[in-house]
């Protein structure tokens, strides 16, 4: 990044002393060819330019860097429970999974920054996150298609309870059938098109949440106005936990 910075500078640099030798030139001839040469080059344009060029390449360059460190982070390596970041997990998964949602919404986030680091498998923990961002980013997306003009909100809220970290994703949506509510974490159940999903995301995220972390996944959700997954899990980890929350996990 520094590296294309000074190439910026320095290619502006170079440009701008080759006019001023151009009205220093001691020969006609002289004159003629720097100003052809630089006739051909476009000064003007490439000064203006050039620099814009550059500072799109640059925020390309930091977006990919970012990227990369946070699927670094996500994949991180293990199935123990480690204490965890959950704030910085869950930028991690809006980064990831950001050309799912930048096309049909913002994401707006609230974290708690009196959250501990808890005890969650890493991996897992930011597997769920993704599968809520992005199932988010479709809902928002179905919207779209009945009313263009909708630009949705992922919301995303971090929060340090007594004995809990709970995290809610929520979106405005086309909503989920109440119908269907009871059944949306049964494996292979899925309400999209044939080959457009496989019914694994939310049954894998319940299995991970309620079974590996003894935590809770709820969902609130009315047709046409959104939805509102909430996550739970212990903030000492599941070996810390006599009551699981059963009643909670749907």
């Amino acid at each position: 990044v520094r590296f294309l910075g000074y190439v910026v500078c320095g290619l502006t640099l170079t440009l701008s002393e080759l006019q001023q030798l151009l009205d220093q030139a001691a020969t006609a001839m002289t004159m003629d060819s720097l100003r052809i040469c630089l006739a051909n080059a476009d000064l003007p344009w490439l000064c203006e330019e050039m620099p814009k060029a550059m500072g799109r390449a640059l925020d390309g360059v930091q977006r990919i860097a970012k990227i990369v460190s946070a699927m670094r982070e996500f994949s991180h390596p293990g199935q123990d429970q480690t204490p965890t970041d959950l704030n910085q997990a869950i930028l991690n998964a809006v980064t990831i999974a950001t050309n799912e949602w930048k096309y049909v919404a913002k994401v707006d986030t609230d974290l708690d920054s009196s959250l501990p680091r808890v005890p969650v498998v890493p991996g897992e923990f930011g597997q769920v996150i993704l599968s809520m961002i992005v199932n988010a980013a479709q809902a928002i997306g179905d919207m779209q298609r009945q009313r263009p003009d909708h630009v949705g909100t992922i919301r995303i809220i971090s929060r340090r309870l007594p004995d809990w970290a709970e995290v809610t994703i929520a979106d405005d949506g086309c909503g989920i059938p109440s119908a269907i509510q009871d059944k949306i974490f049964d494996p292979f159940f899925t309400t999209k098109p044939v080959g457009k999903g496989t019914g694994q995301g939310l049954a894998i995220a319940h299995n991970f949440i309620v079974r590996h972390h003894g935590g809770s996944i709820t969902v609130q959700s009315e047709p046409n106005l959104g939805t509102t997954f909430t996550v739970r899990v212990p903030l000492q980890g599941s070996a810390h936990i006599e009551n699981p929350p059963s009643a909670m996990t749907r």
